[in-house]
């Protein structure tokens, strides 16, 4: 039943799709990020619906005549450069017979995240973007939050299998950086029952997050906290609620929660964190011996660790998207990887700066103060997961570049009606030229 209802869903957006590439674009996300079809047991398993709604949203961008303009700014370039590193690296990879199942499924990703880039313009398409990522991972939270409730924090969350948030750790991660779009629905949305449903969300996300037993995830949710009470507007209510609910969720969890979380001071004893110190001591070692291009995709095995690692037995991923891009692009590939955070970061400044004041731009405000909360929790958690390739932190960056584009679009467009009513200078006819000559 499943896969029949996830195929008709498809097919309905396939069409629509190649008529508006916008909607294509939000049918891409929903399966990428959501992976619908891993939620089935039969054909639709391993059936290909993202190269389908890929292929119809790229025909939608031939035959159709909608306005496309990409954001050319700091951030956009700095992600085109990153996606250029890698294939370079890719060219020089220590094991290039093996990368590229890695390489292909990264790089349809971050293109279609280009493709959205191009495609979204309007106020409409954002609110469209941020509704569909908060579906497809708020499906996740909110289930995982309610069966942390219901099993009294027992079990560990996990999310869909053979994806990027599969593991319990990217899970909670993920669900963390929502919290903050789930914020930003709340502040923004009209429809008061829909305001209340973003807070029970935000709660439940914050539950399954607690309830995946993450270490990393506990750390990057007492960091996005910590934003998101700064970035908010009305800080005494969420205040309340945190205070209220962060305590309430710790002393609901078991007793080997708290024995999981206490290894975090001390972390010398813990063979987990051992091995992740241990795979970022390989990671850094061979960026030393190959500071450029580093060592590609697919370097976590025997051999590469039996070159670099401290311990040559102890075979571990990065666990940290900063030594995971270290490790396999080098030195170049962490500065640009870097940098489109750092460039995204500012370009909500910037918006933040432009709209201050401007109840008509209340949204774009609330925006980007959320996706910054939202950068926050991808900064902090991600030092502790290899998820330096996660969907969601570059659709933080399209819809940050894309709202920008859209308010500068704007501001263009009012100077030129200002210019179009400003009168200019007035022709004299002979008849007023003559009444002039007399009175003089």
């Amino acid at each position: 039943m499943r896969d029949l209802l996830i195929t008709l869903m498809v097919l309905w957006i396939l069409p629509k799709a190649v008529k508006r590439p916008a909607i294509g674009i939000m049918g891409w996300v929903w399966i990428s990020v959501m992976n619908p079809h891993r939620l089935a047991w039969g054909f639709a398993y391993d059936f290909p619906f993202a190269m389908l709604m890929a292929a119809a949203t790229l025909l939608g961008l031939v035959v159709t005549r909608d306005k496309r303009q990409f954001p050319v700014t700091p951030a956009t370039v700095s992600l085109i450069l990153f996606i250029f590193w890698m294939n370079v690296s890719s060219l020089f990879a220590i094991n290039f017979d093996q990368i590229y199942g890695s390489w292909s499924k990264i790089m349809k990703v971050l293109f279609m995240t280009l493709v959205a880039m191009s495609v979204l313009n309007t106020k409409q398409h954002i609110r469209w973007l941020v509704w569909t990522l908060v579906i497809s991972l708020g499906y996740y939270g909110v289930k995982g939050g309610a069966f942390t409730l219901m099993s009294g924090g027992g079990y560990t969350v996990w999310g869909p299998s053979g994806s990027y948030i599969e593991e319990n750790n990217s899970l909670a991660l993920a669900t963390i950086m929502l919290i903050p779009l789930l914020r930003y629905l709340q502040l923004t949305e009209e429809n008061p029952w829909i305001r209340r449903g973003m807070v029970v969300a935000m709660g439940l996300c914050a539950v399954s997050a607690i309830g995946s037993y993450s270490r990393g995830a506990l750390i990057a949710i007492v960091a996005m906290s910590f934003f998101l009470w700064t970035k908010s507007p009305r800080k005494l209510p969420l205040a309340l609620l945190l205070i209220v609910l962060i305590p309430f969720v710790v002393m609901f969890m078991p007793q080997k929660w708290e024995d999981r979380m206490h290894t975090i001071q001390t972390y010398q004893q813990d063979a987990s964190a051992m091995g992740r110190i241990n795979a970022w001591g390989m990671a850094w070692n061979l960026a030393l011996d190959r500071p450029l291009v580093g060592g590609g995709f697919e370097i976590y095995d025997k051999e590469v660790f039996a070159r670099y690692a401290p311990d040559p037995k102890n075979v571990h991923a990065a666990h940290s998207i900063y030594f995971q891009i270290l490790g396999e692009h080098g030195f170049v590939g962490l500065f640009l990887f870097m940098a489109i955070g750092f460039f995204t970061w500012r370009s909500g400044s910037w918006i933040i700066r432009e709209t201050k004041g401007k109840p008509d731009l209340l949204w774009a405000n609330n925006l980007a103060k959320m996706l910054q909360v939202s950068q926050i929790a991808y900064a902090t958690g991600g030092a502790f997961l290899s998820l330096a390739y996660f969907d969601l932190p570059y659709y933080v960056v399209v819809l940050m570049e894309v709202t920008k584009l859209y308010l500068k679009n704007q501001q263009e467009e009012n100077s030129r009606v200002v210019s179009a009513q400003r009168p200019g200078p007035r022709m004299i006819r002979p008849s007023e030229l003559s009444v002039v000559r007399r009175e003089r």
